[in-house]
């Protein structure tokens, strides 16, 4: 059976999985033990080993095949606003935020700010830090960055909405 799906609903798709395995996982542990005190009357949890092992297995198969075929659809597809795949979209993406942080650190500081003196009160001087850049065009930059970041993030919602792929599943 062949589905078809956009990523988005792909991921929606193994968050379900992922519950309902998180659910499997979670009976599994209070039902695969019991304690009884001495004398008392065997009540044993409803368990089966095999069955829990099979359905998790089974689930792990599906969401493996989803993020297979997600992993191919991002390395083949195109964002034509960019001109790049998803997943060269998503490494520059993240590279862009690093970089956005360290520009936002820059674009807060003082060009002119006294170093704290509490660490060292030997010290009789006062020692002051300069920025050794321009303020201004760091904050230019940071701005640039941001929206370059807002474009990238919009052209793979557009895609991961409306592009869709196939999977092969077993019936």
């Amino acid at each position: 059976m062949t589905k078809v799906l956009t990523s988005a609903a792909a991921n929606k798709w193994i968050k379900t999985l992922e519950d309902e395995k998180s659910y499997y996982l979670s009976c599994e542990a209070i039902s695969s033990v019991y304690t009884l005190a001495e004398g008392e009357e065997e009540e044993k949890p409803e368990y089966d080993y095999k069955a829990t092992r099979d359905a998790v297995e089974k689930i792990n198969e599906t969401i493996r095949k989803i993020r297979h075929a997600v992993n191919v659809f991002n390395t083949t597809t195109l964002l034509p606003s960019l001109g790049i795949t998803i997943d060269e979209a998503l490494v520059k993406m993240a590279q862009l935020n690093a970089r956005k942080q360290t520009l936002d650190m820059m674009r807060k500081r003082l060009p002119k700010d006294r170093v704290n003196s509490f660490m060292n009160r030997t010290k009789a001087i006062v020692e002051y830090q300069y920025t050794n850049y321009e303020i201004g065009e760091v904050n230019e930059d940071y701005k640039r960055l941001s929206q370059e970041i807002v474009d990238i993030q919009l052209a793979l919602d557009i895609c991961n909405q409306t592009q869709t792929f196939e999977i092969e599943m077993e019936e």
